[in-house]
Formats: structure tokens, sequence, C-alpha cells
């Protein structure tokens, strides 16, 4: 399962991972980071049965949390299947069967590249 964590400016440099890896004893991946002396926004990947004791751990150090469920939605009305999405994702989200593009929504980390590629504005990020 992956969260995507909306760390405020007064937590940002507290060692928030280390200390939710520490209390819970779960491996996280992180997929994606960015993080600045005054925020930040993380997606990462949890084992599916460690999720919500995760989430509540971070919760808990005033991290606001958002499960990531469908993190990317494909307007199938506004696709084409023209394959941009595919050819511009980092992670392999999209791909094709039987001429069509398929998402992958486990795979996907919330980059944006596939929104700023797609030609006919036929996704969309899931943001809190």
């Amino acid at each position: 399962m992956k969260l995507m964590l909306h760390v405020a400016p007064g937590i940002v440099r507290h060692p928030l991972i280390a200390s939710v890896i520490l209390e819970t004893q779960t491996l996280l991946n992180i997929e994606r980071a960015k993080v600045d002396a005054v925020s930040g926004e993380i997606v990462l990947d949890v084992a599916p049965d460690k999720c919500r004791l995760v989430k509540e751990a971070f919760e808990r150090r005033g991290v606001d949390v958002v499960l990531l469920e469908i993190p990317v939605i494909k307007d199938d009305d506004q696709c084409v299947h023209c394959g941009a999405c595919v050819s511009i994702c980092p992670t392999g989200t999209f791909k094709f069967d039987d001429w069509r593009v398929v998402v992958d929504s486990g795979k996907c980390i919330q980059c944006g590249a596939c929104v700023a590629g797609c030609p006919h504005r036929a996704l969309k990020l899931i943001l809190k």
C-alpha cells in the first residue's frame, strides 16, 4: 500500500521516518520525496498488513497522511490510447494491453509526469 505524507514546517526537521520504523518495526520504502527546510511530501510503500499501524504512528507525530488507494485516474472518455503516458512514466504504471492503455495504480508514485505529458488531459492525480 502507498501512503503520502505531508510534513508541516514545525516538524520537518525531526527524524520522523526513522522513529516510525523503530516504533512499528516495519520496513518502509521511500518511493518519492520532496523535502526542504519548511515542508515535505513523501510517498512510502508499506506492507498492507502494517499500513494502519504506520499511518497512525505518523499521525501521532503530526504528519498528515493520505492512503493512496487509487493515486492516478484515467478518464476513458478522454484517453485516445496514444501511449504518451507509457513512454514518460518512470515506474511502469501504464502499459499497452491489446492496443489500449491500462493502469497499474499500485506502481504510481504520484510524480505527475503522466499528467504533464498527456496531450488529451485524460489523467489526474488524487491529491488531498
